[in-house]
Parts: C-alpha cells; structure tokens; sequence
C-alpha cells in the first residue's frame, strides 16, 4: 500500500489520532478546568443514533477520586490473580491522575428505541443497546483524541468493565450497557505507543 500523500500525513486530526496511546501514570499537576471543558465537549460532538446523545459524563476530583481507587482495590480481591493485578494497576492509575472521567448509559435510547420501533420487544431493545454502547464508545473516542489535542494524557481503563456494577453504583448512575473510566493528566515521562498492526493486515477489500 502506498504511503499517504505530504498533505494527509501533516494533517492535524491524523497525527493526533496517530499520537494517541495509552499513559498509565501522571505527575502532580491539575488539569486546567477550560481543558476539561473541552474534552467533554469533543465527546459530546459524537455520533449517536437518532441524535438521542444517551451517554452521561462523570467527573471525579479529589477525595472521590481517592475513593473511586479504593473501590478497585477492594473488588480485585474477588478476582484471580491476572485480573486481579490488572485492577491494582488501575487504581494505581486513578490515585495518580489530576481526574478522571467516568462515561455511562442513561438507557432513554432503549427506552424510547423499543416504544418507537414496531417489532418484537426484545429484537428492538438488543438493537438499541448495541447502539447505546456504540455511541458511548464513540464520544470516549472523541475524549481520548481530543485530550492528546492539548498535551493531556488518558487511559481506558477497559479491565473495569468486570465491576462494572460496583462502579456504576458508586457514580451513582443506573445499571447499563456501558462504563468507562478515563484518567486524564499529564504524563509522568513520555512513553512511545505500541507497534500497530499494518493496516493491510486487517483491511479486505470487496468490489
């Protein structure tokens, strides 16, 4: 495959997304509050089906933050040791960040999916959380991308998915499809993201 041409390659939306990778300590520093504002705003400029925008931000500060952490920490011991050492490794990450930014599910796109669409309840209310999911994936997205924009760090915290419940409850947000925890700061030492797997390794294409 050939490489992009000069243009593409010094286009600013492309090298952000190439720039973006996963930080897993942060120094001592607050996260101006314009930034945050921001970023949130770039998550909320996401695609969502029907335009319903079912996602809902969360932002944890100081002794919350603290006690988001111990949270983790408490539930790792219900888990095996390779998911177990995960989760630390996650707390680890949350104590050290300025603030983290918890995304969920409000579930009014289910909700209003299933009312709308003329079919049978359950084939409907699968169609709408897989799209609820979807979106809410999409605006953490925009977040990441957008936080590498102004010299932030962040890192999906994906192995929280397997406390999920507990995390939701402790946000004080309903049950849902989706959760995901975002620490975001500044960058303890710069770090090189992993090697991709070339693209012509994962693209078929169909004519």
């Amino acid at each position: 495959m050939s490489e992009p041409d000069n243009t593409l390659s010094q286009n600013e939306t492309l090298s952000f997304i190439s720039r973006r990778h996963s930080i897993r300590t942060f120094v001592d520093k607050p996260v101006p509050e314009d930034y945050i504002n921001l970023i949130l705003s770039a998550a909320n400029q996401a695609p969502s089906a029907h335009n319903q925008q079912s996602w809902r931000f969360i932002v944890v500060k100081g002794g919350k933050k603290n006690d988001l952490a111990q949270l983790v920490t408490s539930c790792a011991t219900r888990f095996p040791r390779p998911a177990s050492v995960l989760l630390r490794m996650a707390t680890r990450s949350i104590f050290s960040a300025p603030v983290v930014i918890a995304v969920a599910n409000t579930g009014e796109l289910i909700a209003r999916g299933t009312d709308l669409f003329k079919v049978e309840k359950e084939i409907a209310q699968n169609f709408f959380r897989t799209m609820e999911i979807q979106n809410s994936a999409a605006a953490v997205e925009n977040l990441l991308v957008a936080a590498t924009s102004l010299g932030l760090a962040t890192v999906w915290l994906g192995i929280l998915f397997l406390i999920k419940e507990d995390v939701l409850s402790f946000l004080g947000e309903p049950q849902g499809e989706f959760m995901a925890v975002v620490p975001v700061g500044y960058a303890a030492r710069p770090t090189a993201g992993p090697k991709k797997t070339p693209v012509e390794q994962v693209t078929k294409h169909l004519q």
